[in-house]
């Protein structure tokens, strides 16, 4: 469950200008347009994150343009090779757009619309102190002077775009991957926004809950038609989920059908792999369970005492290691 989240939220994100597309219609407004205003022109304000992309932009292609290769630029700048290929594949404007929206919003944020409007409206004749005591009775609780600062960019032209209110990709994951009956209304009301304004995010949306079904309800003979599916029409990432599912399609059946879980299994390992970390590695031997914290108990007899509860496989590995030596 945990790749095919993976999967639905990495669909999400590449379709994310689809929720802003729509969220935008949205917040227009019917009637007739206010007259034209002579602004200056629009340039967004250079902040911390967006300073620190567009070097990074520039360290990157001037790298490339030495005929760098992507892992001998991911080692000089300290990046993953995939950042390093964003950067690369994505225009400046896209990952600078991408930047302001990982800002979190300020408490003026829900009424950046309503400001604009009535500045447009009153040809920016219009005071600080009034808006604030109208946007004050639609709930704002903020200070009069972050009005007067939006203002002030309003006049100078420097203003950021009002973004969006569209959820994440992970919330809108973690909406389609619970069960329906717990989601709250509101949830999911913005889930059919969601679902209505992208089609492929309603269509991994879809093989996301069918799956999940199945895994509840072991209905494991219907996976291969699930899989069918959504190599047929599913998004790209939803298609490549379902090839690895096909590649062992066994054992996906069998874990889908049967009751029985190696989760056991794997809590056992776990438990052994502990166990010999605290043998094999120096400084961490740990009092055995029966003996106080603060009685005295020496190292050796505490070695000794979780070395007899390694497996055999365990005990070869760690005699090879030169960090035990047997008595």
């Amino acid at each position: 469950m945990q790749n095919l989240s993976a999967a639905v939220e990495k669909t999400c994100h590449q379709h994310r200008d689809c929720l802003r597309k729509r969220a935008e219609e949205e917040t227009v407004t019917e009637g007739p347009e206010p007259p034209p205003m002579q602004l200056p022109p629009a340039e967004l304000p250079r902040t911390q994150i967006t300073e620190r992309t567009r070097h990074r932009y520039e360290d990157i292609h001037r790298l490339l343009e030495k005929r760098w290769t992507l892992s001998a630029i991911a080692r000089r700048l300290n990046l993953d090779r995939k950042t390093v290929r964003r950067f690369r594949d994505t225009d400046l404007d896209e990952l600078l757009a991408s930047a302001r929206e990982r800002r979190p919003n300020g408490v003026l944020e829900p009424f950046k619309a309503y400001l604009n409007v009535r500045f447009t409206e009153a040809q920016g004749q219009v005071s600080g102190t009034r808006l604030f005591l109208e946007i004050q009775a639609r709930g704002y609780r903020g200070g009069l002077q972050v009005v007067r600062k939006h203002l002030a960019a309003l006049r100078a032209g420097t203003v950021e775009p009002v973004r969006a209110d569209i959820p994440s990709p992970r919330k809108i994951t973690s909406w389609i991957m619970r069960p329906r009956e717990t989601l709250a209304e509101s949830q999911d009301e913005r889930l059919l926004q969601v679902r209505l304004a992208c089609p492929d995010i309603t269509r991994a949306c879809d093989l996301a809950r069918a799956f999940a079904d199945m895994a509840r309800h072991q209905r494991g003979y219907l996976l291969l038609e699930w899989i069918r599916q959504a190599e047929q029409d599913a998004p790209k990432l939803m298609k490549g989920f379902a090839g690895f599912l096909r590649q062992d399609l066994d054992a996906v059946t069998a874990g889908l059908t049967l009751p029985w879980s190696s989760g056991l299994v794997e809590g056992h390992v776990n438990r052994v792999k502990n166990t010999q970390a605290s043998c094999v590695r120096p400084g961490l031997v740990r009092t055995p369970p029966h003996s106080h914290p603060h009685s005295a108990v020496d190292a050796p007899s505490v070695g000794l005492w979780w070395w007899g509860r390694l497996s055999c496989s365990c005990r070869r590995a760690a005699a090879r290691s030169s960090l035990v030596t047997i008595t």
